[in-house]
């Protein structure tokens, strides 16, 4: 008996999964409250997309663009100030980045340095949805640590 109710709960919920998701050709997503988000809007943001936007060269060298580009503040080193600043931005649809934003900071120094770095970013390879380019937002930490 408690294996036919589960089997039941679990069809009933992907029925109700798949029915939620758009097919490939709608405009338009639904979302947890049953609310309707226009994503033709050339200004919508995406959260999740079919190919995420991609610093040229990958992750690697993501990493090493921001090794080579950060400079740790003279004010935090001397300090000792060392954490994580989480940043959100877009990738925009052509590549640049925007609205870059510190969500969780440490120090007014290493927060202004992280988004420093970021603004001189080149552009990165859009977020694709439905075969097009999306704006796609993401928080991201960069993680400043003084040699021991």
């Amino acid at each position: 008996m408690k294996l036919t109710l589960f089997i039941f709960v679990l069809s009933i919920s992907t029925i109700v999964a798949r029915a939620q998701q758009p097919s490939k050709g709608d405009p338009s997503v639904v979302i947890d409250d049953n609310k309707t988000v226009d994503t033709t809007s050339a200004n919508h943001i995406y959260v999740s997309v079919q190919k995420e936007p991609q610093f040229p060269g990958g992750i690697n060298k993501f990493f090493q663009y921001i090794l080579q580009n950060i400079r740790y503040p003279e004010e935090a080193r001397k300090n000792g100030i060392e954490g994580r600043v989480f940043i959100t931005l877009v990738v925009e649809k052509d590549g640049s980045l925007s609205n870059i934003h510190v969500v969780r900071g440490i120090s007014k120094e290493l927060d202004a340095e992280a988004v420093r770095v970021l603004k001189s970013c080149p552009k990165w390879n859009p977020g694709i949805q439905n075969e097009h380019p999306v704006r796609v937002e993401y928080t991201m930490p960069i993680t400043f640590s003084l040699p021991k």
